[in-house]
């Protein structure tokens, strides 16, 4: 059994930056893909950004290219996503996500694939 753990939100002007933890316990040696979902309100989960465990590789949609980027320490079981340029339509929950399946950063998480899911950290961009 896995555990996810996400921590970083909260409020940032407009133009600032959050940097969200995402700590997985338990049986970690399980996990391939690992990655990050948000959801605002009245809107669908949406995919924000995966890397895989086994050869580093990340993936984006068009919508935080070059804005939001994933990392992971592997040593500490955790997984960051930086975010940059912080605008105020990326308010939303955002929620780690783990997959226990092969996964290479080839493309997006499947979110009907999603074997463990955080809390959820609500993140909020003022204007």
């Amino acid at each position: 059994q896995v555990q996810l753990v996400e921590s970083g939100g909260g409020l940032v002007q407009a133009g600032g930056s959050l940097r969200l933890s995402c700590a997985a316990s338990g049986r970690t040696l399980s996990l391939h893909g690992m990655g990050w979902f948000r959801q605002a309100p009245g809107k669908e989960r949406e995919f924000v950004a995966a890397i895989s465990r086994s050869n580093g590789k990340t993936y984006y949609p068009d919508s935080v290219k070059g804005r939001f980027t994933i990392s992971k320490d592997n040593a500490k079981n955790t997984v960051f996503l930086q975010m940059n340029s912080l605008k105020p339509e990326v308010t939303a929950v955002y929620y780690c996500a783990a997959d226990r399946r092969p996964y290479y950063g080839l493309g997006p998480l499947d979110y009907s694939g999603i074997t463990y899911w955080g809390q959820g950290t609500l993140v909020t961009v003022s204007s």
